[in-house]
């Protein structure tokens, strides 16, 4: 049964009430409400996953005119920067990549691996890497309303997630949220999407090459990242640093 037309006003809605009102929508045409009703204050991002690829199709096919932000943290693995090239040619995608203000090799001789230093480290290395250049991202673009491609069944942080939700000043909003393992694997399969390389090689998440790494067998994807202690990397959970606007 085809999903009922709705046509948005140009009220704000509430978290709560815009959620309820994608409910009823598809992945495409959710990206389409949405790209109608916020216009240029929408932004997107993206980290070249395992996964990405589904969510990038989908905004350049519904939304290709809404800028993708690529947080750039200078520890990926090489096959997520090949990977990021070919898929940003593939969708003609307008990629606007943001990147810490340190660089990576100026960190390590000033501060160390951050990463192996505690939890105290890893905020440092989180706010540096992510949580700064995704705040200069939104402020340069002049979005307040950004799209991700989280979705509910990637981790128990992210079980619960409503589909729109007041993160301090942005508005986040996940379009596939509700989609399975399954829905993504067929939707690769309908598009012929192409894979991250690494998705061969054992990995079933992706992130930092010094914070994931491949599934043990039978294992979870919240196993494969930082040592099992966290599955997010700072983006997806509030902060009370006052350093984090986002």
């Amino acid at each position: 049964m085809q999903s009922q037309a709705i046509h948005p006003s140009h009220a704000v809605p509430a978290p709560e009430e815009l959620a309820l009102t994608l409910t009823g929508m598809d992945a495409g045409e959710r990206l389409r409400f949405l790209r109608y009703q916020y216009g240029p204050r929408l932004m997107a991002t993206t980290s070249f996953g395992l996964q990405a690829a589904a969510m990038l199709h989908l905004i350049a096919t519904h939304a290709p005119d809404v800028p993708v932000v690529f947080i750039d943290t200078g520890f990926l693995f090489p096959e997520t920067y090949r990977y990021a090239d070919e898929l940003t040619r593939r969708f003609d995608l307008d990629l606007r990549i943001y990147q810490p203000n340190v660089s990576a090799a100026r960190m390590q001789a000033l501060w160390g691996d951050l990463w192996q230093q505690g939890k105290e480290g890893a905020d440092r290395y989180a706010l540096i890497t992510k949580i700064e250049p995704m705040n200069r991202a939104l402020g340069e673009i002049g979005a307040d309303v950004w799209l991700s491609g989280l979705r509910r069944s990637q981790s128990k942080t992210r079980a619960d997630r409503p589909l729109a939700e007041q993160q301090k000043k942005t508005l986040k909003i996940y379009p596939i949220l509700d989609w399975c393992d399954h829905t993504i694997e067929g939707y690769f399969r309908a598009h012929d999407l192409p894979r991250h390389p690494l998705a061969e090689k054992g990995y079933v998440t992706m992130g930092d090459w010094h914070s994931t790494r491949p599934a043990d067998p039978g294992g979870d994807a919240e196993s494969t990242r930082f040592g099992g202690a966290k599955y997010e990397c700072g983006l997806h959970l509030d902060s009370g640093t006052p350093d984090f606007q986002i």
